[in-house]
């Protein structure tokens, strides 16, 4: 009985050293790396993480490009309206300060006004509708509407008061010439020009430079270069020196 008993003992012991030897193995096997028979779930939060991260960043990325593009797009269409707008209101702003300019210019000539000269100079032929005076170069003598004031080539032909250009011309007698309207039926002619600095409807203030002598016409070779200056009053011509500072 007792030796059986022993056998019974050892057999046990046996059986328990091979299942706890089988309970090893198995350990180790799911230890070392070998192919589990469940099916692992990926750690979710870690593909969350992964993938919100990059999501969040290209978000956030064209968010700021998106943001930057625009304010620079609308900082370009700022500025080109502004550009626009300056470009558009420049020329009108100019034309206003000229509207003004000639505004305030007064086209008030009188009997008792008086002009500054066109050009200093002396006198070559004097007014004369009254009587006829000689003209060296046609050699005859003529009545003369207006003054032959002597002037080197090129020197500066100015307006004789506030005026307005009403006309500018060439003929053969008195060259390139420019018609002023100075108010009150005021007007004056003055020619001989060259290089005008003037157009038509424009006002210009006293003084205002006109053009510059020229070359005299054939009318007036021998008198030699000057400028042929003319005043009327209602269509009538009369004597400018009366009217000359």
């Amino acid at each position: 009985m007792f030796k059986d008993k022993v056998f019974l003992v050892l057999l046990v012991l046996g059986l328990l050293t091979i299942v706890a030897a089988a309970g090893v193995i198995t350990v180790q096997r799911g230890n070392g790396g070998g192919e589990s028979p469940y099916l692992k779930v990926p750690d979710q939060s870690n593909m969350i993480v992964q993938e919100s991260i990059p999501q969040e960043t290209q978000v956030a990325v064209a968010g700021d490009s998106n943001a930057t593009k625009s304010k620079e797009e609308m900082q370009a269409v700022d500025s080109g309206k502004a550009t626009a707008k300056q470009e558009t209101q420049a020329p009108a702003a100019q034309a206003g300060t000229d509207k003004n300019a000639a505004k305030s210019l007064v086209l008030n000539f009188t009997d008792a006004t008086r002009m500054t000269w066109p050009v200093r100079g002396n006198v070559l032929l004097d007014y004369s509708m009254d009587s006829t005076i000689y003209f060296p170069t046609l050699d005859q003598y003529k009545v003369n509407p207006g003054v032959v004031i002597q002037g080197d080539v090129s020197t500066p032909v100015v307006a004789p008061a506030n005026a307005k250009v009403t006309e500018i011309g060439s003929n053969e007698e008195i060259g390139n010439y420019v018609v002023l309207d100075m108010g009150n039926k005021y007007t004056a002619v003055c020619g001989q020009l060259k290089e005008l600095q003037v157009t038509k409807n424009e006002y210009v203030k006293e003084g205002q430079v006109l053009g510059y002598v020229a070359e005299p016409s054939k009318y007036y070779s021998v008198e030699g270069s000057n400028i042929f200056f003319e005043l009327t009053h209602e269509d009538k011509a009369i004597d400018p020196l009366n009217q000359m500072k």
